[in-house]
C-alpha cells in the first residue's frame, strides 16, 4: 500500500426529497489498499458509491481522482475512468447468458460477437478468480449467488483500476473467501485499488488495510485496521455496544419430536438438470437445522420443494407425518410451512405495494380480511399496525411501498407476515444477506425466539458464522447432496468449509 490518493471526496452532500443520504461525507482512498466501507443500512454508503460510480451528482462536495477533479455524468464515465462497482442489488439481463451480460455495453465489443472466444475469457477469468459459473447459462437460471459472482467477473473483465465490491464474499466459503482475499491482495499489489462493502465484520478486519465507518450520512471516522477490532468497529456502526457470542436458547430443541421429515429427495433445477440427489433430513420442534454450502449446490431448490414452489421428481415432504402434495405452495401453507426466501424483494415480497398489503398476501383468503371477495381494508390495516408495532418496523405508515424501506425492515415484514401465520416450520433462506449489524442481531433474536416457541427452523444461510452461531445441528450440502450433519457443539470452521467445498470428511450423521 502506498500513500498516493487514488480518490478523494470531500464534504459530499447527496438530498432526495425528504432525506439527506450523504451530510458532508469526507472519503480518502489511496492507491494500492483495500479500504472496507461499514455502515447501517440507510448510513449512505451505496449512495456514496453510486456518486463514485456516476449514478448520482452530488449536490455539493468535490471528488478528485489521482489529483485532478472528475465529475461523472453516467457510470460508462466513471468505467472510462478506471472505476467499477459491482452492486449489491443487480444489474443484470435475465434472459441473457453470462457471457452476454459480462460483454452488454463494452464498447470494445464486436459488432457481431465471437461467442466461443468469449465464453472462454470468461471461463478464464472464473477460474482465476475461483468463481465457477457456466458463460452459457441464462441469468434467470441461476441462483442469487451465482448472479453476484456474474457481476464481479464483469467488472473484471472491463479491467477497472477502482474496484467497488458490494458484499462480494456472500456466497463463498471461508476457504474461497480466502482465495478472494488472495486475488484481492494480487490486485492492490499491482496498485489497483479496492472498495470493500461488508457486513461480516471478520472478513473486514482480515482482508482490509484501513476502514472508514457511516453512520446516519455522516462519516464517523477512519481507522488503521490493524489498530480496531469487530466490537469498536460495531459500536461505530451502530452507536451502541454489540455482543459477538452463539445466541442463547431459553427452550431446548426437541430433534425427536420429527415436524419437518424430507425423505430421498430428488428435484430438477430451472435447466432440467438433476438439482437434489436422495436428500433425507429431518428437523425437530423447536430446533434450528442450518443448511451449509456454497450458493448454487442445491440449497435453492431444496427450499423451494418444501415450500411447494418446485415439484418433486422422487421422495416426499412431510409436516407432523401429512405428506404435503408437491409443488403446490397453497398445500404447504396449509400444512403448516412458511418460507423466507432469499430473494426477499421479488420472490418473498410485492416491492412496489405497501406494507399492509404484503402482510395481508397469505392470509387475505379468510374471513376476517375479505367478504364476498371484496377485501376488509380496515381490518388489513389495523392488522398490519400491529405486525408493524410487534416486529419494529421502521415505516412512515403501513401504506408505504415496502421498495422503500431499507433492508433490514423489508426483512421485517417478511419475517412479521410469515411468523403470523401460526407455522410449524420456517424454512428461511439466507435471512440475513445483506443486512447491517442491527438488523442482523434483530433477525437472529426472531428466529431464535421462534425456535424457543416450538417452531421447527430450516436455516439455510452461505455465512458460516451465522449457521454455527444459530444451529442445533449443520448439515452440509455439495453438489445436491447431504455430505454430512453434524451436532453445532462438535463443530468447526475448517471442517465445515472443506465439506463445502466438496472434500470428503468422516462426519457424524
Amino acid at each position: 500500500m502506498t500513500n498516493t490518493i487514488a480518490v478523494q471526496m470531500s464534504g459530499v452532500v447527496k438530498r432526495f426529497p425528504g432525506v439527506v443520504a450523504n451530510d458532508g461525507v469526507e472519503f480518502e482512498l489511496r492507491r494500492g489498499e483495500v479500504h472496507a466501507l461499514l455502515g447501517e443500512n440507510g448510513a449512505g454508503k451505496s449512495t456514496l458509491s453510486n456518486i463514485l460510480t456516476g449514478l448520482y451528482r452530488p449536490d455539493e462536495g468535490t471528488i478528485e481522482l489521482n489529483g485532478a477533479p472528475v465529475s461523472f455524468s453516467s457510470p460508462r464515465d466513471a468505467l472510462n475512468a478506471g472505476i467499477g462497482m459491482v452492486h449489491q442489488h443487480f444489474r443484470l439481463v435475465e434472459t441473457f447468458s453470462v457471457a452476454e451480460n459480462v460483454v452488454l455495453g463494452n464498447p470494445d465489443t464486436a459488432f457481431l460477437l465471437d461467442t466461443a472466444a468469449i465464453n472462454e475469457r470468461v471461463k478464464e477469468l472464473a477460474a482465476r478468480y475461483d468463481m465457477a459459473v457456466d458463460p452459457e447459462a441464462r441469468i434467470w437460471q441461476l441462483s442469487v449467488g451465482e448472479q453476484q459472482r456474474v457481476e464481479i467477473l464483469k467488472v473484471l473483465y472491463r479491467g477497472a483500476q477502482v474496484l467497488i465490491l458490494d458484499e462480494p464474499t456472500a456466497v463463498l466459503t471461508p476457504i474461497e473467501a480466502d482465495a478472494l482475499f488472495r486475488t484481492l491482495r494480487a490486485m492492490t499489489a499491482e496498485g489497483r485499488t479496492v472498495i470493500f462493502i461488508s457486513h461480516k465484520l471478520d472478513e473486514v478486519m482480515a482482508v482490509s488495510d484501513r476502514i472508514t465507518v457511516l453512520r446516519g450520512g455522516r462519516t464517523v471516522g477512519t481507522v488503521d485496521t490493524s489498530t480496531t477490532n469487530k466490537r469498536d468497529l460495531a459500536s461505530m456502526m451502530v452507536g451502541r455496544n454489540v455482543e459477538f457470542t452463539r445466541v442463547q436458547r431459553k427452550t431446548p430443541a426437541q430433534a425427536n419430536d420429527v415436524v419437518l421429515h424430507v425423505e430421498n429427495l430428488g428435484a430438477h433445477d430451472d435447466r432440467g438438470r438433476d438439482a437434489l440427489h436422495g436428500i433425507t433430513l429431518t428437523v425437530g420442534r423447536g430446533e434450528i437445522v442450518g443448511i451449509a454450502g456454497v450458493a448454487g449446490n442445491g440449497q435453492r431448490e431444496l427450499a423451494e420443494v418444501i415450500a411447494g414452489m418446485r415439484h418433486t421428481t422422487t421422495g416426499s415432504v412431510s409436516v407432523e407425518g401429512k405428506i404435503l402434495q408437491s409443488g403446490k405452495a397453497r398445500a404447504a401453507i396449509a400444512g403448516g410451512v412458511a418460507h423466507v426466501p432469499e430473494d426477499r424483494l421479488h420472490t418473498g415480497l410485492a416491492a412496489g405495494h405497501s406494507v399492509e398489503d404484503n402482510l395481508a398476501l397469505k392470509s387475505y383468503r379468510s374471513s376476517l380480511l375479505s367478504r364476498f371477495g371484496l377485501l376488509r381494508r380496515q381490518a388489513m390495516r389495523d392488522g398490519a399496525t400491529e405486525l408493524v408495532e410487534r416486529y419494529d418496523v421502521k415505516t412512515p405508515s403501513t401504506q408505504t411501498a415496502v421498495r422503500l424501506l431499507s433492508g433490514g425492515n423489508v426483512q421485517k415484514v417478511l419475517l412479521a407476515r410469515e411468523f403470523s401465520t401460526g407455522p410449524k416450520v420456517l424454512i428461511a433462506a439466507s435471512p440475513t444477506r445483506g443486512l447491517d449489524v442491527g438488523a442482523i442481531e434483530s433477525v437472529r433474536e426472531r428466529l431464535v425466539e421462534a425456535a424457543d416457541g416450538g417452531l421447527g427452523v430450516l436455516l439455510i444461510s452461505e455465512d458460516l458464522d451465522e449457521i454455527m452461531s444459530l444451529a442445533d445441528r449443520i448439515a452440509v450440502m455439495y453438489e445436491g447432496r447431504i455430505v454430512a450433519v453434524i451436532p453445532a457443539d462438535k463443530a468447526d470452521r475448517e471442517t465445515i468449509g472443506l465439506l463445502m467445498g466438496g472434500s470428503q470428511l468422516e462426519a457424524t450423521s
